[in-house]
């Protein structure tokens, strides 16, 4: 029984393995893949892919992970969402949205990127893993998510995909339940993010940017030290006092961190081995400035005095001594400038004192200055660097900072303060002393022991801390200098005591001397003293800085005594005769007198919250012990330092207020203290001390009980305002209104206290003083005195502050009434940007959250906004102010969005009415790159938002006129269009352009609706509106944002989800207000077409199959009108065309098209015929159009070449110039990028033959946007002759340039008479003809391609092509290149065509040999000599014949020789048109197949043979480079019997009477071949005498063998065919000098009539040879080279004749007749051809012509002879005097030379003289020399 599919319960699960789906039902998936489940049966479930809902089958169970789902059911459709958190869910399509671009990335190779996404997916999929896990604490938790969140923001910024915008925990903001002003506000927060962010990474690579910014912007920070371990050789205990200092100061700028290390070599507290930790704190941005900071660490050794004494008992042990110190620069970790890392290790090396009494702060200069060698002793430590202060520390970084972590403090108070930080540090640091040895034999070692004493000298225990992370001490002992009278220690050391015993304690410093030996030890007494109060008579405590303390000298015992040292003066006072100090040398108090020899100094650093160092502040907080000096002390305030006052806050406001509270009958201090509370709230106001706010604000919460203060400060400040408006001078005023936040706070707080206290007492009383002292801010707010202003724009700035409290005291009404009037007595004009801050500030109040607040306040707010943005004064409004202004709308907007809708109706129809048109405008004339453009439409937007249907309706009214509401609705359907076109938001903001677009959609359709009501009737109907309409919508409805087919699966269903297909809803509005135009429509034809066709085009078939009819209805409308509908369809093809290249249109919606509109056209039988062509036209031009567009996405740029001219010849078949002209310059282009010259210049040739030389006003279909400056059409055909020209030039194609500059010049010459442009016309030509002449042209060859099978698209399926191929481009390339765009197809290896069988086969069969181009007949060459270059170019140039031969075997075949029986078969192929032409290939029209006999091929071989010879002949003659091989083969080849690659096997076959017998009508050819066969010998002797000259030594012997045969073969030959001679040719214009070019010219003989083969042979042999050697120098220079060439001034020419010369002609034809022989004495000069120099060699220098045996050119009396080549140099005919001669050779030899050659030759000072030159002519005996002198004159060059 078969098992039965059931529902099942699982919705949805993900593939976790690949399933290749074999079967027709299965569903093939991929890992990942997210199927929807609908049914199960078994092992199988049922279902589709979640991508692509069209896909459904079956899948095995065990290869899906089902997924834990909620299903919510929406109208229809079930949404199915995955039961993760919703974080976990955005990483999963992320992911899925980053996978396919990372494949993406791999693709294009772009390596970098591609690595940067995969380590960013690996990060978020272990994330994600974390998430899941749900085992992480919440605080990790909540750091987790905030990484994740950044990682996916940051993602998507660097791939270009929509940012998401999110709320304070990360989650995802929902535009439904987000305003649009917060949308937008936290749209531009997370860019901003996401751009520091970015920021930072791109720093990654400087340093560590991310920290250093991080650093600057907090206040406080921390240097994190871990010490791991000490390596030095002491043997003794030592004290390690670890600091940082500042070194060009010198001095130490924190705490000593005193690590206590053991002699054997570990910590001696062994517990603290791996925990040596200390955080340097309180650093503030002034410690981070200094230039430089060290790590230093002093080490003491604790022990014997001196180290090299042995440890034994007699010894004094316990001696601090000096070691040495270590020292390292930190100061690019303190900056952030390095990596500061708590892993990496550094080494500090430690650096020896030298000497045992080297101090050791001076030590410290020494080694920071330099560096010296440690010899691996010193310190590893670990450093980091940490921002904020200990206690913060101590939070953001637990892993390394905790409770036992020691705190070494700043020595000093940090930069800010923190509240709560109490503080009783008192620094002592031992500086250095001077003492005398007195009776000693030498300097004394003194110790230093300091204890604190009370006042009856006992000591306090542990008061006295040597550093932090030590344990309190009782006394401290110095470090030891041995035997120095004036020790340095600068030693610091603290002492920390109770507040209250500060006032009885002293410190007590005894001097004593240490001895080395511990017997003499024991003895020492103390032998001075010096002492110094912490507390002065004052009651303030001992001032910061240096001490010169008096040294106490006298009984050691007494020295303990307090009462005996304490009457005695501590310090030495200065006075003003500086030498003298009061002291009482004479008396001896007690047994103790003052040391005048001895000195010591100290300095003292007080760091405490509790001690003050101020007298005045003091008498103010003691005030009640003097009250005689209460004002007194009240006016000092203000210069006691702000420091002083802020650590005793609390302290100073109690004294305060109590003064207050004591004096509340009278006012007489009442002003006094107002300006000393007002000069402390202006001290917290201050960056240094901001962090009392909060100080401040509790005190005024928990510790202020003043009730009756508020009466007081009221009076107070009224008084103080009522001054000022009256413009009377009022110092604290400013002062006051700064500070009007706190007073307020003080004013409400004591109120609320006195209302608790006597249940609401005087609440009217108060009100009334309130309103009271607001009528005194509104008098000071109209006042028109001067110094008012500034105060205006005070109370403006610090009112809104003080609404708060007031509000908590005071009816919310009234307040807003007094705020109304507070804004209105400002005069109108005045200080709006300030008034518009001011409101800004009142609109975030809790004030205006209230609704009866806001009637109030709204219109005036309103009325502001409008006057500030409409005003019309030249003054532009700033940018700042409208900055202020949107940001207050916004504020206003953001406000009602959040209130309940009921409330705030009005509001929004009052900023309707005021503001909406006003906001428009400014939005119309912003540009669009201003930087606030995108506030203004985020507001426009909101308040369109936040309009029900009922304010629509209502603002509608409020125009007065209808031209006013057109006006209204113009304007704005433009802005919207515009606002569409160019979306001011970043391409990125996705939610926020789909918000905008839901706003627009509502808005336009709301507008219609006002159209169809007032202006659609015929008396009311306004075009251009409904025109605006309608662009409008298709704008709306083609925006890229909206093109959901283009998007990512991801993104396609989030805008799908939340905001729906919009297309639709605008696409069935457009439908319905067309329709509902009636007989208004044709007023949108032709206008509207491309607009409705391009909304057509969207791919949607619901909405394709809506307004596809309105086309119909748009052809019947005209057709009614006019009889056809030519204006319709003409419109439609040319839009047609622009929007299917851009990439609209399909295969499905030609086939909508039709059926469409045939359907629709069945019930009109009349336009049916016309609608039916219509239809055929459209969808022959869509066909060819989507060709195109496929192909030229295609890498083949042959393919797009080709659809091209598909398209050109179609809308030449249905005349239309204008898409005509348009894609010939699309094919132009496509030809330049290939560099196909000469096919563009074939193809902007088409366009001239659309134009006629006349000078009428160019047709605008005819332009193109290229040539737009042409006005006429003469000026557009020159143009584009010239760009043309320009073509044929860089393709070398000069005969085709010549012959439309001779069309150019015709109309120069004869119709403009523009000689000079004629001129440079005829330069032009005379160029082009040089080039023709001496450029070599490489021939292309030409390829038949044939494309057989139906797997090829149909322009080339079963069709041959002939391709022209590329300069020097091989077969073998051009078959590869071509295979590689069919990489599917298969390659033929024969030549013959293939049968049926192969062409409607489904495969692809390419098919590619080379194919010989046919010269056409050229009927003006006939019978006239015409050089090679000239002939050359026809021949495989405007060719549209080829040929291509095979050898096939006929008849009995002689195995002797097979030439006897080679048949060729030849098959010619005729192209459609000539090439090159606008394509390089064309079609094979026509192929047919000729065969051609035995003989013929013979003759033709032999021809090519022959011509072969000559083109190699006339190579080795030109250049004097090539390597003699090829030569020698050739030669070889054909000479020697042994290989008789020769003319052997003809004779064999042919030359026979058995052949000539059998075909005797062959007789003709026979001879022919016999003529070739003699005409070689001339050839080969040529080709021997050149190889002769350039043979080496080791190939002589090759060489004399080839020679021999030669004569043997010359005999033979000459025997039997006759002998044949190359002839001399010469120059018949001698009467003009010539450039040498002729001399090399290759002259071509051959009559054109004779390339067919007809043959004969001459009558008479009439011919003579000259072989001219020119003897040179031997080294031949190239043209490269910039040395003019010396040349030898007598050049010997030998000349051989052979027989007597007739006539001197260039070329001899067989039918002249020879004339009377001239002797040898009449050849007496050399042509100009001599002269060695031509232009065509100068390359800025003279080349000689090289060393070259002269081929003489034959006299062409054989027509059979092929072109002959040769570089000839003639002699002149019979000067009649010399003089002509030297006459001619003076002549200037370079004619043409520029100036920049000019320059070049005046350089190398050439100074050429031809002398005598020496011909000597050799006759056939060799005999007879004639010698010839030429003399000629110097030729300066």
């Amino acid at each position: 029984m078969m098992a039965r599919w059931h529902k099942t319960d699982k919705k949805s699960g993900v593939a976790i393995y690949n399933f290749k789906g074999t079967g027709i039902l299965q569903l093939p998936l991929q890992i990942g893949d997210v199927v929807h489940i609908l049914e199960s049966c078994e092992d199988w479930y049922k279902g589709y892919l979640v991508r692509h809902k069209g896909s459904e089958g079956i899948f095995p169970k065990s290869f899906i992970h089902i997924k834990e789902v909620t299903v919510e059911k929406k109208r229809h459709t079930e949404n199915i969402i995955p039961a993760e958190i919703p974080l976990v869910q955005e990483v999963t399509t992320t992911l899925w949205e980053w996978g396919s671009i990372w494949k993406q990335l791999y693709v294009t190779n772009k390596k970098e990127r591609f690595q940067q996404v995969q380590s960013m997916m690996y990060d978020l999929m272990e994330w994600r893993s974390q998430l899941l896990s749900g085992t992480l604490p919440k605080d990790e938790l909540k750091e987790l998510k905030q990484k994740v969140t950044s990682k996916i923001d940051y993602g998507n910024k660097i791939l270009e995909l929509d940012l998401i915008v999110r709320d304070e925990d990360g989650n995802i903001l929902d535009p439904d339940k987000t305003s649009v002003i917060s949308l937008f506000h936290a749209h531009e927060e997370a860019t901003n993010k996401i751009t520091e962010r970015i920021k930072e990474e791109m720093s990654k690579d400087q340093p560590d940017y991310a920290s250093y910014s991080r650093m600057s912007s907090s206040p406080t920070h921390s240097l994190y030290v871990f010490v791991r371990n000490f390596v030095c050789r002491i043997g003794e205990d030592a004290e390690l006092f670890m600091s940082l200092y500042d070194p060009q100061k010198s001095t130490i700028i924190s705490e000593n961190y005193l690590v206590r290390w053991g002699s054997r070599g570990f910590p001696k507290e062994i517990d603290m081995l791996n925990n040596l930790k200390v955080v340097f704190t309180d650093l503030g941005n002034k410690d981070l400035s200094r230039d430089k900071i060290y790590l230093v660490c002093q080490i003491v050794r604790v022990g014997r005095m001196d180290l090299k004494d042995s440890n034994s008992k007699k010894y004094t042990q316990g001696l601090r001594r000096p070691f040495g110190v270590a020292v390292m620069d930190i100061t690019d970790i303190i900056k952030g400038k390095a990596e500061s890392d708590e892993e990496k290790q550094h080494f500090i090396p430690f650096h020896p004192v030298v000497a045992e009494n080297d101090f050791l702060h001076s030590l410290l200069s020494k080694v920071t200055a330099s560096k010296g060698d440690s010899g691996g002793q010193g310190l590893w430590v670990t450093v980091k660097m940490l921002v904020g202060d200990g206690i913060q520390t101590r939070k953001d970084y637990p892993h390394l900072v905790d409770r036992t972590t020691v705190v070494a403090r700043k020595l000093g108070f940090p930069e800010i303060i923190m509240p709560g930080d109490i503080r009783n540090d008192i620094y002592i640091t031992l500086l250095y002393g001077d003492f005398d040895k007195y009776n000693k034999t030498t300097q004394r070692n003194v110790e230093v022991i300091m204890c604190v004493c009370d006042e009856e000298g006992k000591v306090i225990p542990n008061a006295v801390c040597l550093g932090a992370g030590d344990k309190p001490v009782s006394e401290y002992r110095s470090v030891l200098y041995y035997q120095v009278k004036q020790p340095r220690w600068m030693e610091t050391l603290k002492v920390a005591v109770p507040i209250e015993d500060m006032q009885r304690i002293h410190l007590r410093f005894m001097f004593r001397h240490r001895s080395s030996q511990e017997s003499k030890d024991k003895g020492e007494k103390n032998f001075a003293m010096a002492y110094i109060r912490l507390m002065k008579e004052d009651g303030t405590t001992l001032q910061d800085g240096i001490h010169d303390l008096l040294v106490l000298k006298g009984d050691s015992k007494k020295m303990e005594d307090a009462s005996a040292y304490l009457t005695l003066p501590s310090a030495r006072q200065h006075v003003e005769n500086k030498g003298a100090t009061i002291v009482r040398n004479s008396s001896i108090v007690g047994g103790l007198s003052v040391s005048s020899r001895d000195a010591f100094y100290i300095s003292t650093l007080v760091c405490s919250t509790k001690l003050t160092q101020n007298v005045g502040l003091l008498g103010l907080l003691k005030w009640r012990m003097k009250p005689e000096l209460l004002q007194e002390n009240l006016e000092k305030l203000k210069i006691v330092d702000g420091e002083e006052v802020v650590k005793f806050l609390q302290d100073t406001l109690d004294a305060l207020f109590n003064i207050m509270m004591e004096h509340s009958h009278s006012n007489e201090y009442d002003i006094l203290v107002f300006d000393a509370l007002i000069y402390i709230i202006g001290l917290i106001a201050d960056r240094k001390f901001q962090h009392f706010n909060t100080v401040l604000e509790a005190y005024i919460q928990q510790h202020f009980s003043a009730t009756l203060a508020y009466k007081k400060l009221m009076t107070v400040l009224k008084t103080y305002l009522d001054t000022s408006s009256r413009g009377e001078q009022c110092e604290p005023i400013l002062r006051t209104l700064k500070a009007l936040e706190y007073v307020f706070k003080f004013i409400v707080r004591s109120r609320t206290l006195f209302s608790q206290l006597y249940e609401g007492k005087e609440q009217t009383e108060f009100e009334e003083s309130m309103r009271r002292l607001f009528e005194s801010i509104n008098n000071l707010m109209k006042s028109q005195h001067k110094t008012a202003i500034l105060l205006q724009v005070a109370a403006l700035k610090y009112i809104p502050s003080v609404l708060h409290d007031v509000e908590m005291v005071f009816d919310a009404k009234l307040l807003s009434q007094l705020l109304y009037e507070f804004y209105t007595c400002i005069p109108p004009v005045k200080l709006q940007k300030q008034k518009v801050q001011s409101m800004k500030e009142i609109v975030r109040s809790n004030l205006f959250k209230k609704q009866e607040c806001r009637d109030i306040l709204l219109p005036v707010i309103t009325k502001e906004l409008k006057e500030l943005l409409e005003q019309k004064d030249d003054q532009q409004l700033q940018v700042q102010e409208k900055k202020y202004c949107v940001e207050l709308l916004n504020s206003i907007l953001e406000v009602l969005s959040c209130q309940d809708p009921a409330s705030t109706y009005h509001h929004i129809q009052e900023i309707m009415v005021q503001l909406l048109r006003t906001v428009n405008r400014t939005v119309i004339t912003m540009g669009r790159d201003d930087p606030l453009i995108s506030h203004f439409v985020a507001c426009m937007t909101a308040i369109l938002n936040q309009m029900n249907n009922q304010h629509y309706s209502v603002y509608i009214e409020t125009f007065q006129t209808s031209s006013e509401l057109v006006d209204f609705l113009m304007e704005t359907f433009i802005m919207f269009k515009d606002l569409i076109g160019k979306n001011v938001y970043p391409s990125d903001w996705m939610a926020m352009s789909m918000v905008q677009n839901r706003v627009f959609l509502r808005a336009i359709n709301k507008f219609a609706e006002t159209m169809n009501q007032k202006f659609l009737e015929n008396m009311n109907f306004e075009v251009q509106l409904w025109n605006n309409y309608f662009h409008l919508a298709v704008a709306f409805i083609t925006q890229d944002s909206l093109q959901l087919e283009n998007f990512s699966h991801a993104k396609y269903n989030k805008i799908q989800n939340k905001y729906g297909d919009m297309r639709r809803l605008i696409g069935f509005a457009i439908r319905d207000m067309w329709y509902k135009l009636g007989q208004n429509k044709i007023c949108f034809i032709p206008g509207m077409v491309g607009p409705i066709l391009e909304m057509t085009l969207i791919p949607e078939v619901e909405l394709r199959k809506a307004t596809i009819p309105i086309f119909f209805d748009m052809m019947l409308c005209e057709y009614q009108r006019t009889g056809e509908f030519k204006k319709f369809e003409n419109e439609i093809i040319l839009k047609l065309d622009h929007e299917v290249e851009g990439g609209r249109g399909d295969e499905h919606y030609m086939q909508l098209f039709e059926s469409i509109l045939t359907e629709c056209a069945c019930q009109y039988p009349g336009i049916f015929t016309l609608v039916e062509s219509f239809v055929s036209l459209v969808k022959g031009l869509l066909e060819k159009l989507l060709d195109y567009r496929t192909v030229m996405s295609d890498e083949s740029k042959d393919n797009r070449m080709s659809c091209t001219v598909n398209l050109l010849n179609f809308y030449k078949d249905i005349n239309r110039e204008e898409m005509y002209i348009r894609y010939l310059y699309k094919l132009r282009d496509l030809h330049l990028d290939c560099e196909n010259y000469t096919e563009a210049a074939y193809t902007l040739l088409l366009h001239t033959w659309l134009l006629k030389w006349s000078d009428e006003q160019c047709a605008p279909q005819v332009m193109s946007t290229e040539f737009q400056c042409s006005q006429t059409y003469r000026h557009l055909k020159e143009n584009l002759y010239e760009k043309i020209i320009e073509y044929f030039d860089k393709g070398k194609m000069w005969e085709e340039a010549i012959s439309l500059c001779k069309e150019l010049a015709e109309q120069y010459e004869k119709e403009v008479f523009d000689y000079e442009l004629l001129s440079q016309n005829l330069i032009q030509q005379a160029k082009f003809y040089e080039s023709i002449m001496k450029i070599l042209r490489p021939k292309p060859d030409y390829f038949a391609v044939g494309y057989y099978g139906q797997g090829f698209p149909t322009f080339l399926r079963n069709k041959v092509f002939i391709y022209r191929g590329k300069e020097y481009e091989r077969r073998e390339d051009f078959q590869a290149q071509l295979m590689s765009q069919f990489p599917s197809a298969e390659k033929m290896n024969t030549t013959s065509a293939p049968g049926e069988d192969v062409k409607n086969s489904a495969g692809q069969y390419i098919q590619c040999f080379t194919v010989q181009p046919v010269l056409e007949e050229q009927p003006r060459f006939k019978n006239k000599a015409v050089p090679d270059q000239i002939i050359n170019f026809y021949k495989s140039n405007n060719v549209h014949r080829f040929h291509y031969s095979r050898p096939v075997r006929k008849g009995s075949i002689d195995p002797e020789n097979e030439f006897a029986s080679m048949w060729i078969e030849r098959t010619s192929f005729v192209t459609a048109y000539k090439l090159p032409g606008i394509l390089r290939w064309f079609e094979v029209i026509s192929m047919s197949q000729t065969t051609i006999s035995p003989l013929e091929n013979a003759i033709e071989t032999m021809s090519t043979t022959n011509e072969k010879i000559l083109m190699m002949i006339n190579q080795y003659q030109s250049d004097e480079n090539l390597p003699i091989n090829p030569l020698s083969m050739l030669l070889n080849g054909i000479v020697d019997p042994a290989v008789m690659g020769g003319f052997a096997k003809y004779e064999k076959a042919f030359f026979t009477e058995e052949y000539i017998r059998d075909h005797p009508e062959d007789q003709e050819k026979l001879n022919r071949l016999k003529d070739l066969i003699a005409w070689q010998i001339p050839f080969l002797g040529a080709g021997i005498r050149i190889h002769e000259r350039r043979v080496s030594d080791n190939l002589r012997p090759f060489h004399d063998r080839m020679e021999e045969c030669f004569k043997h073969l010359k005999v033979k030959v000459e025997k039997q065919y006759g002998a044949r001679e190359l002839p001399d040719f010469d120059d018949k214009r001698v009467g003009r000098p010539r450039s040498m070019l002729r001399s090399y010219r290759q002259l071509s003989v051959i009559s054109l009539s004779s390339m067919n083969s007809d043959c004969s042979t001459p009558n008479k042999i009439a011919s003579e040879s000259f072989d001219l050697e020119v003897v040179l120098p031997k080294q031949v220079k190239t043209e490269s080279e910039e040395t003019a060439l010396q040349i030898n001034p007598h050049p010997e020419v030998k000349m051989r004749r052979s027989k007597k010369r007739t006539k001197r002609s260039s070329v001899v034809f067989a039918d002249e007749k020879t004339a009377p022989d001239i002797s040898i004495s009449d050849m007496k000069c050399l042509s100009r051809k001599y002269e060695f120099m031509s232009d065509t060699n100068l390359s800025e220098h003279v080349v000689a012509p090289q060393k070259t045996s002269v081929l003489k050119q034959m006299s062409s009396v054989s027509r059979s002879m092929p072109t002959i080549p040769g570089l000839t140099l003639s002699i002149s005919p019979v000067a009649p005097d010399e003089t002509i001669a030297s006459h001619r050779l003076s002549q200037p030899v370079f004619p043409s030379t520029s100036d920049g050659d000019k320059k070049t030759f005046k350089k190398k000072k050439v100074n050429q003289l031809f002398k005598t030159m020496r011909i000597s002519k050799v006759l056939e005996d060799g005999k007879q020399s004639v010698e010839h002198h030429f003399k000629s004159s110097s030729t300066d060059l």
